[in-house]
């Protein structure tokens, strides 16, 4: 049976919808003051930034999956394969980057990781590292997809377009971000950054007023 848009997946949009927002504002802020804060380019954020970050994160990516699944349930039959492949998408990346970012949290503050040379090799955000490369594969390509698959569902009145037109820029940037990869060039990750950090966050504030107006349907 496919999910429906009854009153209780409204709420959770909504929720989810202001959730996402809040802590993405917070997120962009708190990214913005860690750059500035750096004295070189090259250089990873230092605490307490850097721990507020990957706490945000962690937070946020229930909130994201959350919002996915109310998609799915307000999206009309015949689009809702578009919004499943998104909400398979969007799972993909909470499971990945809140793997790699409670890792980062915990375990490579322990002491006994410090003597291995190895370690930022590993556990680090500094390219090239395994950590690094899983967490760009969750945004840059699963985030990616989530978005762009999520986009086809939004038609109809005049909010929708807007948020489909958000859904692609933020898609569109976030796959931009892969470049740093190819060219090894890590400066070139905050386009994709832009869109997630911030054209995603747009799109769930306008989400919240779509939520908001739309009529539940009974299960």
């Amino acid at each position: 049976m496919a999910l429906v848009f009854t009153a209780s997946a409204r709420r959770l949009g909504i929720v989810s919808a202001v959730g996402t927002v809040f802590l993405g504002i917070v997120y962009a802020f708190a990214l913005v003051a860690g750059l500035l804060s750096l004295q070189s380019p090259q250089q990873p954020i230092g605490d307490p930034l850097f721990s507020i970050l990957e706490i945000l994160i962690i937070l946020m990516m229930p909130l994201v999956v959350a919002l996915m699944v109310a998609i799915h349930a307000w999206a009309p039959a015949e689009a809702k394969v578009f919004s499943l492949m998104a909400l398979v998408f969007v799972s993909l990346l909470a499971g990945l980057t809140c793997s790699v970012h409670f890792v980062i949290l915990t375990v490579s503050r322990q002491a006994a990781f410090a003597g291995f040379s190895w370690m930022p090799l590993l556990l680090s955000f500094k390219w090239p590292s395994v950590s690094y490369a899983l967490d760009i594969l969750a945004w840059d390509v699963f985030f990616a997809l989530s978005v762009l698959f999520a986009a086809p569902v939004f038609s109809g009145n005049r909010l929708a377009p807007s948020i489909r037109m958000l859904m692609i820029a933020s898609g569109v940037l976030a796959l931009a971000g892969l470049s740093g990869v190819i060219v090894g060039d890590m400066q070139l990750r905050n386009i994709g950054i832009v869109g997630y950090a911030g054209v995603f966050p747009v799109a769930a504030l306008l989400l919240v007023i779509l939520f908001y107006r739309a009529t539940p349907r009974e299960a």
